[in-house]
């Protein structure tokens, strides 16, 4: 399709703005001279009330919806609290794409995650491969949720030709991360642990695993890059990755981390411990075919994502 940039002067209603996703779109859209953003805190519109949405919709009619406002965590939160995670996700999503729909938003954008497919999907894992295997266990509730918001958006597309797109990123990282040491994904938690060997001067910093597993990773701004992107460029029924391209080693990852905080103790491999998937990539080529890719490396990435979290983890503690 022709690109069709967005109105600059409309309102746009990015949910969860504060979120590392939703804070990057905002940035980006800043940036880029938009001037009229709909921004509500949680405990100004609740995205689980359909009452306190569809008044919101009805009041300020958002011309364009991007969607990156969900309930996330890691395994033991999605293990702790399944009901929560297919909960207040499934009704978030049919609260916003509902009103959306009903009060006249030209496009939507839904943002999904890399987990909704089959645990031993294919690598590099294309759009068809979902719902052709069983998920991952661990995080199927959050998982499901976000399978029944592209469905819905596909479901609105063909029922009303309602203009709404779906978007899966791979693994993220960047500002607004979460940095939690219990519960923190493993490129900000490698990142502290590294910051606290180096300030503590700890002899050595003991990593789980053999380091041999694949990952990919994109930073926020780039995804935030994509969704504009998709947005202008995109118009159709599937759902469509978003990815880096690139594939890293956790011992690479965690020895690019080592040189990023300047730690100058030695990385321990704890082999006893598990490995968890040995590969796990998203293919990128629809995106990439449409006429988009990432431009931050990793490198770059992590210097300003380890920026962010001295300004605002460490010096804030």
């Amino acid at each position: 399709m022709d690109p069709t940039p967005i109105d600059k002067s409309a309102p746009i209603f990015v949910a969860g703005h504060r979120g590392l996703v939703g804070s990057a779109v905002i940035r980006k859209l800043k940036y880029l001279g938009y001037t009229n953003l709909l921004l509500r805190t949680h405990s100004e519109l609740d995205l689980t009330i359909q009452s306190a949405v569809d008044d919101f919709f009805a009041a300020h009619k958002p011309y364009y919806v991007i969607l990156a406002a969900a309930k996330v965590g890691g395994i033991y939160a999605n293990n702790t609290y399944p009901a929560d995670f297919i909960t207040v996700n499934l009704q978030i999503q049919t609260n916003v794409i509902t009103s959306a729909f009903k009060h006249n938003t030209k496009k939507l954008l839904f943002l999904g995650s890399s987990c909704i497919y089959p645990k031993f999907a294919p690598q590099p894992i294309p759009e068809n491969a979902l719902l052709t295997g069983p998920l991952e266990p661990t995080n199927e509730w959050y998982a499901i949720a976000k399978i029944s918001g592209i469905k819905m958006c596909q479901a609105f597309r063909l029922q009303h030709s309602f203009e709404a797109i779906s978007a899966m990123p791979t693994n993220l990282y960047g500002p607004n991360d979460n940095f939690h040491p219990d519960n923190s994904h493993v490129l900000p938690a490698l990142l502290r642990r590294f910051h606290e060997a180096k300030v503590n001067n700890v002899a050595e910093v003991v990593v789980w695993g053999s380091g041999k597993p694949l990952r990919e990773f994109l930073h926020v701004d780039d995804l935030a890059d994509a969704v504009v992107f998709l947005m202008e460029n995109y118009s159709g029924l599937e759902h469509v990755n978003v990815g880096s391209g690139k594939e890293v080693s956790i011992k690479e990852l965690a020895e690019l981390v080592k040189d990023v905080v300047e730690y100058k103790g030695e990385i321990v491999w704890d082999s006893s411990k598990p490995d968890g998937t040995p590969r796990k990539l998203m293919d990128n080529s629809k995106l990439a075919a449409l006429g988009w890719e990432a431009k931050i490396t990793l490198k770059d990435g992590l210097q300003d994502t380890y920026k962010w979290y001295m300004e605002n983890v460490v010096n804030q503690q």
